[in-house]
């Protein structure tokens, strides 16, 4: 892919500018139920009702997902869909005991990954200049850059999901070693997270657990 020069590039540049003018004068900011959706009032669920989740909204999740920003444009992160039961039953295996039924009970179990290999797509995904060469043979840095920045896109990912309608559980209680054996063996992906997906059982609900205060945890330099 040829990144656009001369009057094509200023031609697209004045186009996005006038794209996020555009937006902020329609979309100032969210409202606060908005706000209370995806973040606020937001809750972390362990019980899941036996609604389907539809793959479409799957599609629509990524497609928001996919958007957010991400170093040089990496988008390293990648994503499975375990929905059936053989894929379930794959990775409870890897799951400490407390946390296979959450798991089981969800609709949708997304393992959240990063591909080590994500530097090899930067023609396509930063096409203004060739930067592979930042990252060639530096095994630190990519894996630095790749988790960083698939954990920035896994938490887009939770953001939209909550934002269509779907109720989220992420979980760190499982062996990454594991699931990459059992998912990923032979490739570059390695796990990050896993996020339960559906509609929730608001029955296993507790009391929302505390949090800090701004001057308990910011500061000015």
């Amino acid at each position: 892919m040829n990144a656009p020069t001369g009057a094509e590039l200023e031609k697209l540049r004045a186009q996005a500018q006038q794209e996020h003018r555009d937006l902020r004068a329609r979309v100032a900011r969210l409202g606060a139920g908005e706000i209370d959706l995806i973040l606020r009032k937001a809750r972390s669920h362990y019980a899941w009702t036996d609604k389907p989740v539809d793959d479409a909204l799957l599609h629509e999740i990524f497609e928001i997902m996919i958007n957010g920003a991400t170093s040089m444009n990496t988008c390293p992160a990648r994503i499975v869909f375990v929905k059936s039961a053989e894929g379930k039953e794959r990775l409870a295996q890897a799951l400490k005991p407390a946390n296979q039924p959450k798991m089981m009970g969800a609709p949708v179990t997304a393992i959240i990954a990063h591909d080590l290999d994500f530097w090899k797509n930067l023609p396509f995904l930063f096409p203004h200049e060739d930067r592979r060469h930042l990252f060639e043979g530096k095994a630190e840095h990519i894996a630095q850059t790749a988790f960083r920045n698939g954990t920035l896109q896994g938490a887009y990912f939770m953001i939209a999901a909550r934002a269509l309608g779907l109720d989220v559980g992420a979980m760190s209680g499982f062996s990454n070693q594991i699931v990459d054996a059992t998912f990923f063996a032979g490739t570059s992906l390695r796990s990050n997270f896993l996020c339960n997906l559906g509609y929730a059982d608001e029955s296993a609900l507790f009391q929302k657990l505390p949090r800090f205060e701004f001057q308990d945890v910011c500061s000015f330099a």
